[in-house]
């Protein structure tokens, strides 16, 4: 289609209108990606290699108390190496795991008038059901749809979540905040601290839930199912389902991928715990490719201090950090001023740090 009769605008309005998302293109038996799906990369979207011989750390979780020493070093090396790291034997079973899974994958897949009554972008919401947060600001829409609850500190009424995967969304939040203090405690002991020292900061006070839904798509090698980009959180704790992989890390300028190890949950640094451990730690950027197999579910917990209209409390670099001389990074942020400058630039390949950069 030429540039002269393509109106994007009008294309993406139209979309949103259906209140169906990407699910209601494929279920309409579309076989071409629409025009503002496609990302204008050079070389095209491939698949990588996937025998490489750099691997994401799996890290056991099991006997931690008795190999407490070994956990934390473990936990250093990946954060400072990778930023990223999958973990087993956390407690939560894969029972659960898979029932959580099934879950979610309910609600999308239900009748679309159903799922029409929780689509929204008011960001004032605390559940919102659409297709790509930044729909009408990005370079290119994602291939997913996705279901963003607020869960803590001020959870949404029961109600407001949808009928079909409200106990899951709940059962998950419950288990992710348990193997949060100890992945917090983890990473305080490996920057040196005490172990309460980020709960104490209020890293994990606010929790924000995101269900996605990866639907099969016809021209994979032209989308993405989610943009590269860096978590704007303290950390990340993501389920991904057993069967479709596509979830890919970037270290030393080559993607990695995160392929799905039962019973496993992968484990990010966010990017303010990046600018808390003045760069020790890193918050890397990821991303996940679009298939011709489907649906891929995923649910993260993101782990965050408030909403960012009740908080103004500032983070930098800890002090204790700080102790072995280096000069701090970056300058001193709320939560209000990253969020709100990572959102508003959208999933755009660049990391919101560089802004914060003194």
């Amino acid at each position: 289609m030429s540039s002269t009769t393509y109106d994007r605008a009008s294309e993406i309005k139209a979309f949103d209108e259906t209140k169906a998302g990407v699910k209601g293109l494929v279920d309409a038996g579309v076989t071409k990606v629409p025009q503002f799906f496609i990302h204008p990369t050079n070389p095209p979207i491939t698949y990588t290699d996937t025998d490489h011989q750099i691997k994401i750390p799996v890290i056991d979780m099991k006997d931690i108390d008795t190999r407490r020493k070994e956990v934390v070093e473990k936990v250093k090396n990946a954060a400072e190496m990778f930023g990223f790291f999958q973990v087993v034997n956390h407690g939560m079973s894969q029972e659960l795991m898979d029932e959580i899974v099934d879950g979610v994958k309910r609600f999308f897949e239900e009748d679309v008038e159903v799922k029409k009554k929780y689509y929204t972008r008011d960001i004032n919401k605390k559940v919102k059901h659409n297709s790509n947060f930044d729909l009408y600001t990005s370079p290119a829409a994602n291939w997913r749809d996705t279901v963003f609850c607020n869960m803590a500190p001020e959870p949404p009424e029961a109600e407001e979540l949808p009928l079909a995967c409200r106990e899951e969304i709940m059962r998950f939040l419950v288990e992710s905040k348990k193997l949060a203090v100890v992945l917090f405690e983890l990473i305080s002991e490996g920057l040196g601290l005490k172990p309460d020292h980020l709960k104490e900061m209020e890293c994990m006070k606010g929790v924000d839930l995101a269900c996605h839904y990866y639907p099969p798509c016809p021209e994979p090698e032209l989308t993405l199912g989610t943009s590269k980009h860096s978590d704007s959180d303290f950390l990340t704790i993501l389920m991904q389902d057993k069967v479709i992989g596509g979830l890919q890390v970037l270290h030393q300028d080559q993607w990695i991928d995160v392929p799905p190890t039962p019973g496993s949950l992968v484990i990010n640094i966010g990017d303010f715990l990046q600018l808390m451990s003045n760069d020790k730690f890193k918050s890397v950027e990821h991303r996940v490719l679009a298939s011709k197999d489907g649906p891929r579910i995923s649910m993260a917990s993101f782990f965050i201090t408030t909403s960012c209209v009740q908080s103004s409390r500032l983070y930098g670099p800890i002090k204790e950090v700080l102790s072995d001389g280096s000069d701090p990074v970056y300058k001193e942020v709320s939560w209000d001023d990253l969020v709100n400058y990572s959102n508003f630039k959208g999933l755009d390949g660049q990391s919101a740090l560089n802004h914060f950069k003194l």
